[in-house]
């Protein structure tokens, strides 16, 4: 028996299992060789499956949690995150001072080097600032550079870039002038949108704001973080070893990771079990349980600051009509899917900001109430769903999104009498359908940037370019900017709950439930500690047999 049809016997008759398996086995020229996993672990070689094929990994061109998995090995900014707490610490500037009213940052860099050797300026952080505020360039994070003065106005051709709050005082040194004192302004650094880019190496692929620019490829990339890129095998593997010229390389003890593409949840765990990868991205649905139950040392189950919601075009009818869109979601029973179909110990969501958020409490603002949805429904020309046009849920080719999304239709079907559709697409052709709009009803998963509500109730302001629901709301904008602006914690938090109010009365998303990370991770890594936004520092990270 050939080691195809062994793995098909092993995997249960499932001939695409057994192949993505042999594919882990091909990648590394497998045989009677180690395991994947016990193998990196001796040479420090992490393996990890990543769920899908990243769209890429410019840092200004990215929203994915697949694709920041990779850049937080490629790229570094100003400051870094504790593994343990994510509090702020230093990155490539070594220290900073703040003005005394809060508003004027002034970073000292380190003498950092690029991966090809170029010195790293606070130059390079400027154009990389004007780069990611570009309107041409299309960043959907550019309003998290909305902080720094005249950023917005840059961007809406009001002002010319030099009025911008971002100044290279000499080579190393920045100066960061921003609207008004923002508490968590040092963790939003972290995010990817603040990333520099290499701008010598941009310009030479293309003009500095150009979306086809391809400057991001295996041959081209040049970074400033701990690994650099390896080997870049589409659909297959990208692979990354340490960068020597990192600023911190003493501290790295990975020699390279592995990131597979794998988009099935099965095969993620299956890998594991077989020890071809040391991390699977997510767990099948079904399977949770099991490892609960067992208390295997393997699965790590954590808070995850983070809301599974659906987003509604209402630009299309008839979810132009909030009573449509409020029917929907009061037919929804958000306590049935987390109990029978999530099975990770989630929270039924009833606001779009998770519990625990840097100190808020969302108030709830959505319930389950059949009765209401009919009477809405009717309201809106549906009595009992007749009439109601074809519409489908869209969601990207996973099997726990599809579990969830049958839950949901077979609610709308039972509660409304509407009748959905399913669509399901790759990766990359999921997100250019969100950013065009091109859909009905979408699978929005939000993870928050930072710890703080500003990360999810900004996602629905009219000039986020992740608000890809058609709606917005001026009263809504300004209540965010007065809560930019309080005197104090408690009038912020309540300028939040307004907005808050807002949000679910318009319903231009339908929250679901809060993320719970759920996971197997090799019990021989150290360095990798539960937190809410789930990042981990790959230089903390290494094996200890």
């Amino acid at each position: 028996m050939n080691l195809k049809e062994t793995l098909k016997v092993l995997l249960g008759g499932s001939l695409f299992f057994a192949v993505s398996i042999l594919l882990l086995y091909v990648l590394s020229g497998f045989g009677d060789r180690p395991r994947l996993a016990d193998d990196g672990a001796k040479r420090q070689i992490l393996h990890i499956a990543n769920g899908s094929e990243p769209s890429g990994i410019d840092t200004h061109l990215t929203t994915g949690v697949t694709e920041h998995a990779i850049q937080m090995a490629l790229t570094e900014g100003l400051v870094s995150e504790d593994p343990v707490n994510l509090d702020p610490v230093p990155g490539i500037a070594h220290s900073w001072d703040t003005s005394e009213d809060g508003t004027v940052y002034t970073f000292h860099l380190r003498d950092a080097l690029w991966s090809n050797g170029d010195p790293i300026t606070a130059q390079d952080f400027v154009l990389s600032f004007k780069r990611a505020l570009s309107p041409k360039l299309g960043n959907e994070y550019t309003y998290m550079l909305y902080y720094l003065v005249n950023g917005e106005a840059f961007f809406k051709g009001e002002v010319e870039f030099n009025e911008v709050g971002a100044k290279a005082l000499d080579d190393k040194t920045l100066q960061l002038t921003i609207n008004e004192p923002t508490p968590f302004f040092l963790s939003l650094l972290n995010h990817h949108s603040w990333y520099p880019v290499h701008v010598a190496t941009v310009l030479e692929n293309g003009d500095l704001d150009s979306r086809s620019n391809k400057w991001a490829r295996e041959d081209t990339f040049v970074g400033n973080g701990p690994f650099v890129i390896d080997e870049w095998k589409v659909n297959n593997v990208f692979s990354v070893r340490k960068n020597p010229l990192y600023w911190d390389a003493d501290r790295v003890k990975l020699q390279g990771i592995r990131f597979y593409p794998l988009e099935s949840l099965d095969t993620e765990e299956r890998a594991f079990r077989a020890g071809q990868v040391h991390k699977t991205d997510k767990l099948p649905l079904p399977k949770i349980p099991f490892y609960i139950e067992r208390n295997d040392p393997n699965l790590l189950l954590a808070p995850y600051l983070g809301s599974y919601h659906y987003s509604i075009n209402t630009t299309r009818p008839p979810f132009n009509d909030k009573r449509v869109r409020q029917a929907l979601s009061l037919s929804i029973d958000r306590e049935s899917i987390v109990k029978n179909v999530s099975r990770a110990g989630e929270q039924a969501a009833y606001s779009i900001v998770p519990p625990d958020c840097a100190g808020y409490t969302p108030r709830q603002l959505f319930e389950k109430d059949i009765v209401k949805a009919q009477r809405l429904l009717a309201e809106a020309g549906f009595p009992g769903g007749e009439g109601f046009p074809e519409f489908n849920i869209l969601y990207n080719t996973l099997e726990s999104h599809k579990s969830i999304a049958e839950a949901i239709q077979q609610m709308w079907r039972k509660n409304l009498g509407i009748d959905v559709g399913l669509e399901n697409q790759e990766w990359k052709v999921y997100l250019t359908s969100k950013m065009n709009m091109d859909y009905d009803i979408a699978r929005y998963g939000w993870i928050g940037d930072y710890v703080d509500p500003t990360t999810f109730l900004g996602l629905y302001t009219s000039y986020s370019g992740n608000n890809n629901s058609g709606w917005g709301s001026q009263e809504y904008d300004d209540l965010l900017a007065k809560a930019a602006k309080a005197k104090s914690l408690e009038e912020r938090m309540e300028y939040f709950h307004q907005a808050e109010k807002i949000l679910a009365d318009e319903s231009p998303f339908i929250p679901i439930y809060y993320y719970m990370s759920s996971y197997l991770l090799d019990s021989r890594i150290k360095g990798w500690y539960p937190n809410l936004l789930d990042h981990h520092p790959y230089k903390y990270v290494y094996f200890e047999e």
